[in-house]
């Protein structure tokens, strides 16, 4: 069986239902085959012990790789047209976002969010996480309207004519709250009110970047590129 990494919260010894389905009907795993499990704080190689179902392992090896980023990482991201939010999830997720938040925007197309969508965000958040080597996997979280936005620490927002870079105010030992408009930007007065909230409007360089396209870039700054 090729090199496979699965989610399994507390690592138990048994897979969740769609990991061990995963395993047996996709991978054609077989007693013996061993593989990686990992949940929020650790990973394991772990062998097929039962095919189930579930899927039961044993853990052979314990291990403690650094790839998360050390603080907590929260994206607030307007809801956007089409599919542009599941580019968003998945980058995100792969750069070290812990949790994604969508917004209600003045300027959102979308003004909500059904649960198929949410369930297919939250399903590539995992794969994500798998995919990259996490072991933490984002909390994707039902959409809310902006002026819900809690006050925070430290906020960056994406934000066009700002002229503060991210390097230059970045505190990477402290957690961070980032914030991505929609296709039309933020409203003045949302700017505004996010301001007050204690995000802090920030350049993403010289051109005006898609919506999705922003939300990576801001992420990348800020947790993996020259913002750290």
């Amino acid at each position: 069986m090729r090199p496979h990494r699965a989610y399994s919260p507390g690592l138990t010894g048994v897979l969740p239902p769609e990991e061990g389905r995963h395993l047996v009907e996709v991978l054609r795993a077989r007693v013996g085959d061993r593989f990686t499990v990992f949940d929020a704080e650790r990973e394991a190689l772990a062998e097929v012990v039962d095919l189930g179902p579930p899927v039961r392992y044993r853990l052979l090896e314990e291990r403690r790789p650094e790839r998360e980023v050390g603080v907590e990482v929260v994206l607030y991201v307007a809801l956007l047209k089409g599919d542009k939010l599941s580019e968003v999830v998945r980058a995100a997720t792969e750069l070290g976002a812990t949790r994604i938040q969508p917004l209600i925007t003045r300027h959102s197309v979308p003004k909500e969010m059904g649960e198929g969508k949410l369930h297919r965000l939250r399903a590539i958040a995992k794969e994500a996480a798998k995919q990259s080597g996490r072991l933490w996997v984002p909390e994707v979280l039902p959409p809310i309207p902006l002026g819900e936005v809690p006050r925070v620490d430290q906020g960056l927002l994406a934000h066009v004519g700002a002229r503060v870079r991210v390097r230059e105010v970045l505190d990477p030992e402290k957690p961070l709250a980032l914030a991505v408009g929609p296709e039309g930007g933020f409203a003045e007065e949302e700017v505004a009110l996010l301001g007050e909230r204690g995000f802090l409007p920030v350049t993403l360089g010289r051109r005006i970047l898609r919506a999705e396209t922003a939300a990576i870039a801001l992420l990348a700054l800020s947790t993996a590129g020259e913002g750290r």
